[in-house]
């Protein structure tokens, strides 16, 4: 009997592998490193529940969801956020990321954790997802394409804003 891919909603305890993982998707999209602290930043934002003290996450949601390989491993991660469409005047689900180990991947993980992506959009009440991919990555291309997804042609750009009083 084949072993069907786990998909789960993260949890605190995760926090140490989800950064590993994430260490790696930023080194595997050519972009630059972050600043140290990386853990301490975003665990009170995804597990504020759980831990004592903390401010609560920040509105509109954040989940992240894990992929576990047969033997229990987690090899990958899609994180996404509730997102408000001005033109559409409803909110859909962004994932920001979706990332696969190399070894992980062709094994059926990144179609389950779309599944789960999917899935979470359907329980929030949220008829579409919507992400974005480097167009270097014709691999991922590809296989968002074989899901039946529709590229959008546009660029996204980022704007530095210096804290107030600098």
């Amino acid at each position: 009997m084949e072993h069907m891919p786990v998909v789960r909603r993260a949890r605190a305890g995760d926090l140490p592998r989800l950064v590993e993982l994430m260490r790696e998707h930023i080194a595997y999209e050519k972009s630059a490193p972050r600043p140290p602290g990386l853990a301490e930043r975003l665990g009170p934002q995804l597990f504020a529940e759980d831990t004592p003290g903390a401010a609560p996450a920040v509105a509109g949601g954040l989940w992240v969801l894990l992929a576990e390989t047969p033997d229990g491993e987690v090899a990958g991660y899609a994180a996404c956020s509730a997102e408000f469409s001005f033109w559409d005047a409803g909110h859909y689900l962004h994932m920001d990321c979706l990332y696969l180990t190399e070894d992980a991947r062709g094994h059926g993980l990144g179609a389950a954790l779309m599944d789960g992506v999917r899935g979470l959009a359907r329980e929030l009440g949220l008829g579409q997802v919507q992400w974005q991919t480097p167009d270097w990555n014709e691999g991922a291309i590809r296989f968002y394409d074989r899901l039946g997804a529709t590229g959008l042609p546009k660029r996204r750009y980022g704007l530095p804003v210096a804290p107030a009083g600098s």
